[in-house]
């Protein structure tokens, strides 16, 4: 499948897939974030787009328009071409310069980048029906305190990703308890016998548990018996790069 993404402009903001990598994770001691596969998996989760320019929204805590600025930090210019105050209450709106196509029955979330906190400020999240939406959004962030932050450049100020139009409808959601499916509950309660033991081994500091640092069921796609997953398991994602079609 395509994801069409139309530059609206000869400069729009910059789009690449998104890195699977976080600074906050690679600071970690032997950088154990990572062994979560489903923060990396979702780190990689779509494409992003990156900030024009080293910039600064600044937020006093009023609640018009004129109550956030935006400035540029490093002499770029024409910043209010990307980057405005245009709902008011502390949001800035990003222009991103891109209209999206998704194929029939697809649509885009767009939202900040997941796993990439950023203090004083946080993404508002949209759903958009990109596959016959013929005009594009914007990105808004809205600041959670009065204060001013920092964008670098090409730091990611948006991410999309694709969903299946009406799949959250499609779904209806049943409680019951674990003991109700014997085969499911075996694996349950065999992982967390396996877990237990081995947080037990882990606390005393025994040798062998300690080299082995941590268990890797769901990392290798294994069952607590061994056996392995169903077809489809995903250690490693990495979304497609964009390719330039235009002439």
């Amino acid at each position: 499948m395509k994801l069409e993404c139309f530059a609206l402009d000869d400069a729009p903001l910059p789009l690449a897939a998104a890195p699977s990598t976080r600074e906050w994770m690679d600071a970690m001691p032997d950088r154990h974030a990572y062994r979560c596969l489903p923060l990396s998996i979702a780190n990689a989760h779509g494409w992003t787009i990156g900030a024009p320019c080293d910039l600064e929204v600044a937020w006093d805590g009023g609640r018009h328009a004129f109550n956030l600025k935006v400035r540029a930090l490093d002499g770029f210019e024409g910043i209010e071409r990307y980057a405005v105050s245009h709902f008011a209450w502390g949001i800035v709106t990003f222009n991103l310069g891109w209209l999206f196509r998704t194929p029939p029955g697809w649509n885009l979330v767009a939202g900040g980048p997941l796993n990439r906190p950023k203090d004083g400020i946080a993404p508002l999240c949209g759903i958009v029906e990109t596959y016959w939406l013929p005009y594009p959004f914007t990105m808004n962030w809205q600041m959670t305190r009065p204060g001013a932050v920092r964008f670098d450049k090409d730091e990611p100020v948006c991410m999309v990703y694709p969903v299946q139009a009406n799949a959250v409808e499609s779904f209806e959601p049943e409680i019951r308890r674990l003991t109700d499916d014997k085969v499911l509950a075996d694996q349950a309660y065999a992982w967390k016998a396996r877990r237990d033991d081995f947080m037990r081994r882990y606390e005393k500091s025994d040798a062998a548990t300690l080299a082995e640092a941590w268990q890797k069921y769901y990392f290798l796609g294994k069952l607590p018996d061994g056996s392995d997953a169903p077809a489809g398991h995903v250690r490693k994602l990495r979304a497609a790069a964009p390719v330039d079609k235009r002439s």
